[in-house]
C-alpha cells in the first residue's frame, strides 16, 4: 500500500509524515506543498482558491496511491481539496487549524485539546525513531560518540522559533548548566545542532564546552549524527522548543532533561507537563540520573488507529 505525504517541506514535517507512514506498513512519496510562488517549477495540478491564496501543489498523484497524510495547516489544506479531488482518505498530523470533517482521522497533540469523532489524541510527535533504527545508528555512531567514555550526556539543540530564544546570552545559561553537569558527573558531552540554532549561540557552547572535552557535531558532509546521539548517549538534554525533538527523546530509552530557554508558549508547557507527569521527562539537568527508561511512542498507537478506522483498498 502506498501513501502521499503532503507538507511544507521542513525536516521535522517530513519525519513525522514518513515515520507514521512506515509504521502503518505504507510506502510513501512525499510531496512538498509551495506558498510562493516564485519558487514553483513544476507544473500546476492542484490550485487552492479563495481560501488559501498562493498555495500551491505542483504534482500529481501517483495511481498507486491509497492513502494521502497530511501534515501541519498548508500541508492540512492541501490534504483536504487532494483528498476530494481524488477521492482517497486523509489522515492529518497535527491540528490543520481548519474544519475536521474532510479528514478520515486527525492525530493532534494533546497540549492543543482538540477534540472530535475523527480525532486521536497523543502524547507525542509522530516521528521514525524506533528501536531497529536506533540499534542501526548505534552501530554507526557509538565509536565516534562515545569515544571510550563511561557516560555520555547527548544534547540536542534547538533555536529561536517565535516563542522561545535562544541566543548568546541564553547559550551562556546553558553552558553553566551543562559544565556543572559534566564535572559533577565526568560525563562526555555531545551537542548537536539544528538548523535553528545560531551560528553566535553556538560559538558561545563550543568556547565554554570545548576545553572542557565536549564535542559539537553538526553532520558535515551530509553525514547527520542525530539518530546517532539518541542511540548513544546515557543521558539526553533537550532544548524546550520543540516538540518534535523531545518526542524523539523519549522514544528511546534514555532518561530527558528539558533545558528552559527563554521565553514562553502555553503549549509548549503543557506539552512538558504531560510529560512530566509520565514521569518521562526532567526539569533539572542535575536532578537526571543515569537509569533507563520505559519508551514512551505514540506513533505505533496513530497507525493502529489508521487501520481501525479506514478502510485502505489493496487494489488499483
Amino acid at each position: 500500500m502506498h501513501a502521499a505525504i503532503i507538507a511544507e517541506d521542513f525536516a521535522g514535517m517530513r519525519s513525522q509524515g514518513r515515520g507514521l507512514a512506515e509504521r502503518a506498513g505504507f510506502s510513501w512519496e512525499f510531496h512538498p506543498v509551495i506558498v510562493n510562488r516564485a519558487k514553483l517549477v513544476s507544473r500546476l495540478s492542484v490550485r487552492f482558491w479563495p481560501h488559501s491564496p498562493g498555495l500551491f501543489a505542483p504534482f500529481s498523484l501517483s495511481s498507486a496511491t491509497r492513502l494521502i497524510i497530511s501534515v501541519g495547516g498548508k500541508g492540512g489544506v492541501a490534504g483536504a481539496a487532494l483528498g476530494k479531488r481524488y477521492g482517497l482518505p486523509v489522515v492529518q498530523i497535527q491540528h490543520p487549524r481548519a474544519r475536521l470533517s474532510p479528514f478520515a482521522l486527525v492525530v493532534a497533540s494533546k497540549h492543543d485539546r482538540l477534540v472530535g469523532p475523527n480525532v486521536l489524541s497523543v502524547r507525542t510527535a509522530m516521528h521514525d525513531v524506533t528501536p531497529a533504527r536506533l540499534e542501526q545508528a548505534a552501530n554507526l555512531w557509538k565509536e565516534r560518540i562515545r569515544a571510550g567514555a563511561e557516560k555520555v550526556l547527548g544534547v540536542l539543540l534547538g533555536g529561536a522559533n517565535g516563542r522561545y530564544r535562544l541566543e548568546e546570552a541564553e547559550a551562556a545559561t546553558l553552558s553553566e548548566e551543562l559544565v556543572g553537569f559534566m564535572r559533577m558527573t565526568g560525563a562526555r558531552c555531545v551537542l548537536t545542532p539544528s538548523r535553528r540554532t545560531s551560528r553566535q549561540a553556538l560559538a558561545v557552547l563550543q568556547e565554554r564546552l570545548v576545553p572542557l572535552g565536549a564535542v559539537v557535531m553538526e553532520g558535515d558532509g551530509g553525514d547527520n549524527p542525530y539518530m546517532g546521539v539518541l542511540a548513544c548517549s546515557d543521558i539526553l538534554a533537550v532544548t524546550q522548543d520543540s516538540v518534535s525533538m523531545i518526542s524523539e527523546a523519549v522514544a528511546t530509552d534514555r532518561p530527558v532533561c528539558i533545558l528552559p530557554l527563554a521565553g514562553r508558549s502555553s503549549r509548549l508547557e503543557h506539552f512538558v507537563s504531560i510529560l512530566e507527569k509520565e514521569g518521562r521527562v526532567q526539569s533539572s539537568l542535575r536532578k537526571t540520573s543515569f537509569v533507563s527508561c520505559e519508551r514512551l511512542d505514540d506513533t505505533s498507537r496513530a497507525a493502529d488507529e489508521i487501520h481501525h478506522r479506514i478502510q485502505v483498498s489493496q487494489e488499483g
